[in-house]
């Protein structure tokens, strides 16, 4: 009897720690859309790791490449609230020092719907944070309801 209790013990601690690690990590997915909302370039450049790759798929599926100081200057560049990403996380897994996140999510621009998509984000843990190291998504006009996605 005492080894199942500490079966329960020991496997209920690591269960909260991985929900923690997941909280974490949808943390800082949460505040590059925060950031973006707020036209705020220092929490956005703070979600990413130095080196943060930044990519979209086109329909014919070639790659658009960008680097988090041209995004920075995107989002510098709009007023306050232009900036809308809505997202539902789909799946936050956690391994060790690396976390995978997939959400799908509709982007408002001034309030008027703009296009929709998949987020795919890669993170790591470095100095005990998690940062986004890279990030390709999705767009397109079409089929949008994310219930679709």
């Amino acid at each position: 009897m005492k080894n199942l209790a500490l079966l329960f013990i020991l496997t209920g601690s690591f269960c909260l720690a991985q929900t923690s690690e997941k909280d974490e990590v949808q943390k800082v997915v949460n505040s590059l859309f925060t950031a973006m909302k707020n036209s705020d370039t220092i929490l956005l450049k703070n979600a990413f790791t130095e080196n943060a790759i930044l990519q979209s798929v086109k329909k014919d599926g070639t790659l658009i490449n960008d680097d988090v100081s041209g995004f920075a200057k995107i989002v510098g560049n709009n007023k306050k609230g232009n900036l809308d990403e809505r997202i539902i996380f789909s799946s936050v897994l956690v391994d060790g020092n690396l976390a995978s996140v997939w959400t799908p999510y509709e982007f408002y621009f001034s309030g008027k719907f703009s296009h929709c998509g998949v987020n795919s984000f890669q993170l790591v843990k470095q100095n005990g944070e998690w940062k986004i190291h890279y990030l390709i998504d999705t767009r397109r006009k079409e089929k949008c309801s994310q219930t679709e996605n």
